[in-house]
């Protein structure tokens, strides 16, 4: 199991419960809070949510914060990178490569400016589409089947740079909404996750 892993014996990685996926929270790990690492604050929300916000622990083989749950039988590896948004791939590749997993099996949860705040979309591999924390991933595992979690954080308006929209914390209006939309997220993954029972559909676009 994973828990023998992290503590450095070798373990099958596929427990009876099933295949281990990968959910990676994607963001710069010095600017928490802000629009950016909004992929960190939903894994925040699914740790709570699944009674292991306090088993996050540093791996530094990965550099990455990462903590190990269960979800209806499902083994899950959470994970936030400790580097900047650009660099988040090679913790993400280090990872895969400890836990023998597959891009496939990797989750990438991450904010998306062409949704807006409130809107949650699942993506079945594809192109980065500009993100560039999704690109380092791409880069990183050589591949771009991973699944993701898209979170709406909208466009800025007037003359504000998108790059210090991304940067900045949610505003106090947005603050007010983002309980739900984590929720949202959480909820819209774990039904994805789960059904990994079955058969995954055709890549492509949901929500």
């Amino acid at each position: 199991m994973l828990a023998a892993r992290l503590a450095g014996r070798a373990r099958p990685l596929v427990s009876r419960a099933g295949p281990c996926v990968m959910v990676a929270g994607l963001g710069n790990y010095g600017l928490r809070g802000t629009r950016h690492s909004v992929g960190m604050a939903v894994l925040d929300r699914l740790a709570r949510q699944l009674a292991v916000a306090e088993g996050w622990r540093a791996d530094r083989r990965c550099c990455a914060d990462v903590a190990l749950a269960t979800a209806h039988g499902l083994e899950l590896l959470l994970l936030k990178p400790r580097r900047l948004m650009n660099l988040n791939g090679l913790s993400i590749a280090s990872a895969a490569e400890i836990y023998n997993l597959r891009p496939e099996d990797i989750y990438l949860v991450h904010d998306d400016l062409d949704k807006a705040l409130g809107k949650v979309a699942i993506k079945l591999g594809g192109s980065a589409r500009g993100h560039n924390g999704v690109r380092s991933c791409i880069s990183a595992l050589h591949s771009n089947e991973m699944p993701r979690v898209r979170v709406g954080i909208g466009r800025p308006e007037g003359e504000v740079t998108v790059s210090s929209y991304v940067l900045a914390p949610f505003s106090t209006g947005e603050q007010e909404r983002l309980e739900q939309v984590l929720a949202q997220a959480v909820a819209c993954l774990l039904e994805h996750v789960l059904q990994r029972r079955a058969p995954m559909g055709e890549p492509g676009d949901r929500g």
